[in-house]
């Protein structure tokens, strides 16, 4: 009976997963944060890429040498800063443990994670955008938004992420097999 458990599709995958993410966040907190500029390096990008796309949006940015590294504001408003939870690492870490822990080939994760890394840092950079194009509108609407709306759509498009991985790479898209069959 042991053995069956443990050969369920089901349970390997969890198991994969949950011991993935305990191992990254305890290299996470106790290495790459305190001892690296991960969170910094991510962060100054967004910022650059946000402050290129409101440029080309035609907005004018507030430069001051006052201002924080990590804020960004549309002329005329407090704008908005991003801070590390704010800057993706955890959701491309739970993207890539999910395409890492479910079956699938390795030459198709090799492309499909850094690939989506990558939307999923766009789709971060169009979050900030539109936080920033928010507080220049009305900034009483930036806390609903950032809290619900964008953090909504964020993890939707992960999971449709997952899902085109189930659906597209994994071998257990093109079989009558379940996952949890067994």
């Amino acid at each position: 009976m042991r053995a069956t458990f443990l050969k369920n599709p089901l349970f390997r995958f969890v198991l994969t997963a949950a011991g993935s993410y305990f191992l990254w966040y305890v290299l996470y907190e106790s290495w790459l944060k305190p001892y690296s500029n991960l969170d910094e390096w991510v962060i100054s990008h967004i910022v650059a890429h946000a402050k290129s796309g409101l440029s080309f949006l035609g907005y004018h940015l507030t430069e001051t040498p006052n201002m924080a590294w990590n804020h960004i504001a549309i002329e005329g408003t407090g704008g908005v800063l991003i801070g590390a939870p704010c800057d993706g690492i955890i959701l491309f870490t739970l993207f890539s443990i999910f395409v890492v822990a479910f079956p699938g080939s390795l030459k198709h994760k090799l492309w499909f994670i850094p690939l989506g890394i990558l939307s999923i840092h766009i789709v971060n950079v169009m979050r900030v955008i539109a936080l920033a194009v928010i507080v220049s509108i009305d900034e009483s609407w930036l806390s609903f938004n950032h809290d619900y709306t964008f953090t909504i759509l964020t993890y939707a498009w992960v999971f449709t992420l997952w899902v085109i991985w189930v659906k597209r790479f994994s071998p257990l898209r093109a079989s009558n097999r379940t996952i949890s069959k067994d």
